[in-house]
């Protein structure tokens, strides 16, 4: 009997550590996950480079890309033949450069590194100074070497293949270009307004580009979730810890 009521004292910090665990457990919040979003291009497209250089780029100075994980695909409309052959919608000039940013992207994966570089190149195709693309290495500070290898081993067209492949495997398929998804949606002809899809999406403290509209629409789709935990969740580490700790 002694021994028993030993045990017994023994358990009761036990349990209540548990009952601590498990209560900080239920009340913290999960760490947010960054939103998802690819951009389908091609890089001579007006429209593109437009969203690009005068949209997409707002993301970096104004914080919302801390909350992204930014995916750039440089391919659009371009067509493979049965013999492996790439033709693009705006000429051989876009194939070479839709090669160099993917070629930019796959030796620099962080946005925050590559993307300046495809800014730029963006940035010309606008005024139609796309030739004098090389100088975008000295302006962005890039290895233009390790890029001029990729391309000339044929690497860049091997990446093409596969943005070919992805880019026409979309659902629904693509139907224009610039084609933006958000955490996998399409945004179809609403891709303008992209930062509010992004906000919208996002479960944690939201950056100051999100206040507005976009903070409200945010709120309302947390609400929408009760922003609790699911209780199962719950029940199941519960009767985890329990049967390890007995």
């Amino acid at each position: 009997m002694a021994s028993s009521c030993s045990s017994s004292r023994t358990l009761l910090p036990q349990i209540l550590l548990l009952y601590l665990v498990l209560l900080s457990f239920a009340t913290a919040p999960c760490a947010a996950r960054r939103v998802s979003v690819s951009v389908y291009y091609e890089t001579l497209c007006p429209f593109c480079s437009g969203f690009v250089v005068n949209d997409l780029a707002r993301i970096f100075p104004d914080g919302l890309s801390s909350i992204v994980d930014l995916r750039l695909v440089p391919f659009g409309n371009g067509r493979v033949s049965t013999d492996g052959s790439i033709a693009c919608q705006h000429g051989e000039e876009e194939c070479q450069l839709n090669a160099i940013e993917a070629c930019v992207i796959r030796l620099w994966p962080n946005a925050e590194q590559h993307f300046p570089f495809i800014n730029c190149i963006e940035h010309l195709a606008l005024t139609q100074k796309w030739n004098a693309w090389q100088s975008c290495f000295q302006e962005t500070g890039l290895a233009s070497q390790p890029v001029l290898d990729c391309y000339n081993s044929g690497y860049g067209r091997q990446l093409q293949l596969q943005y070919a492949a992805e880019t026409n495997a979309l659902q629904p398929p693509h139907q224009f270009v610039p084609w933006v998804t958000v955490n996998g949606r399409p945004l179809g002809d609403d891709y303008m307004n992209f930062e509010a899809y992004i906000c919208r999406a996002y479960d944690g403290e939201l950056p100051v580009a999100c206040k507005g509209k976009h903070l409200t629409i945010a709120q309302q789709t947390r609400a929408s979730r009760g922003g609790k935990r699911n209780p199962h969740e719950l029940a199941i580490l519960i009767a985890f810890c329990i049967a390890v700790w007995f």
